[in-house]
């Protein structure tokens, strides 16, 4: 299946999608921070929050009641305090608790008019947040979306592996380069001694890593302060986003063409 075409609102340079094996683990995070450090760079950057069903995108940026804006040509995305786009499910109902209970195929099509109908203007980078897992969603973004790319975000935990070859597997399967890997909730740092402690246990991310031949992006730990800026829509005020490594890798795609 080939991409399906964009709107004549729309430009965009370069498209990842931000995906994990399992939920949990902390791909919103990630897309944000992401955004936040190239936005930061001066780089025009969008959010294209898939997961329909759980989206939390907007609270993290702090959007939740913002109005979804639209005109005969085209759907607008929100724009946050320092200009990152976003779309999302939850800006288009009338409540933010109110429950999306769909069957694949339409949360499906949604995902596609996100992409079809929204006018995303020019942007450097588009970052797609995943629901968990392999199925329709994923599938539909794979094959119709002019995707560059895939992150895969993991934590240090037993089943890393499985997570991390289950989006591996199916990225193959697609055809879609990984960029590389990222591990959240890594470790977590004494607020008093500044020691960093591995609460999960060691992690296996450099031996997964080896193993599948995949590039390490970053670890972001367990930080009590970007907590309470996501919970009170305020991630862009983030000071460390732990993911510099990741940010010149994805600077220089665009650069490099």
């Amino acid at each position: 299946m080939h991409p399906i075409p964009k709107n004549e609102f729309t430009d965009v340079k370069k498209m990842y999608t931000i995906v994990s094996g399992k939920g949990g683990v902390g791909k919103s995070l990630v897309t944000s921070l992401l955004a936040v450090g190239l936005r930061r760079e001066g780089f025009e950057v969008g959010i294209l929050d898939a997961d329909i069903t759980g989206p939390s995108i907007p609270k993290m940026f702090g959007v939740s009641g913002a109005k979804i804006e639209s005109d005969s040509k085209a759907i607008y995305p929100v724009r946050t305090h320092n200009d990152i786009r976003i779309m999302s499910m939850n800006l288009l109902l009338n409540k933010e608790d109110a429950p999306v209970i769909w069957r694949g195929p339409l949360i499906a099509k949604t995902i596609e008019q996100f992409w079809t109908e929204v006018g995303w203007g020019v942007l450097d980078y588009l970052f797609i947040d995943m629901p968990p897992g392999t199925g329709d969603v994923a599938l539909t973004v794979f094959q119709s979306l002019p995707i560059d790319g895939i992150i895969i975000v993991t934590s240090p935990q037993d089943l890393v592996s499985l997570i991390v070859k289950k989006a591996y597997n199916m990225a193959k399967q697609m055809d879609i380069p990984i960029i590389g890997i990222v591990e959240n909730m890594s470790y977590v740092i004494c607020p008093h001694c500044g020691k960093e402690f591995d609460i999960f246990g060691k992690s296996k991310l450099e031996d997964v890593a080896e193993q599948l031949d995949l590039r390490i992006l970053g670890r972001i730990p367990i930080d009590s302060e970007l907590t309470k800026l996501c919970d009170k829509g305020e991630i862009e005020k983030a000071r460390n986003l732990y993911l510099d490594s990741c940010i010149e890798v994805l600077k220089r795609d665009v650069v490099e063409g």
